[in-house]
């Protein structure tokens, strides 16, 4: 993996992991109590652990696949935040001047990018890797 692989690899996993953090946090100061909320934020802070822990162990060849699943939850939570500050989702309203909303969707935002970056330059290597195997294989024939 290259320097640039290797860096947004640990951003992602920082980021997710900070994800995690915040929405732990939110649950355990009372989000808990908020009716399908709750259980979303519980199951936001398990999942952006998961991803975040899962980017620094797995292999290369699953690498873009784990970083799709982080931008794709991260997007998704950004989502819900934003949208949530318009219309009441699952009956609930939030304000982005709400105790860590503004963190969080940095957070969530700066993930996301990372994270498909992460993906892109994940599948080019693979790509170039290949080709040089391939063309590797082809010259000692």
């Amino acid at each position: 993996m290259t320097g640039l692989g290797t860096a947004l690899r640990w951003a992602g996993a920082v980021l997710l992991a900070g994800i995690a953090v915040v929405h732990g946090r939110l649950w355990l100061d009372g989000y808990r109590t908020i009716e399908v909320i709750g259980p979303l934020f519980a199951l936001d802070t398990v999942l952006a652990a998961l991803l975040a822990g899962a980017l620094v162990v797995v292999s290369r060849r699953l690498l873009p696949l784990v970083a799709l699943a982080g931008a794709a939850l991260a997007a998704g939570t950004a989502a819900g935040l934003l949208f949530s500050t318009q219309v009441a989702l699952f009956g609930f309203s939030e304000s982005l001047s709400a105790r860590h909303a503004v963190l969080s969707l940095v957070l969530e935002v700066a993930a996301t990018v990372v994270l498909l970056a992460l993906a892109a330059t994940s599948v080019r290597q693979r790509s170039a890797e290949t080709a040089a195997a391939q063309a590797a294989t082809r010259t000692s024939r």
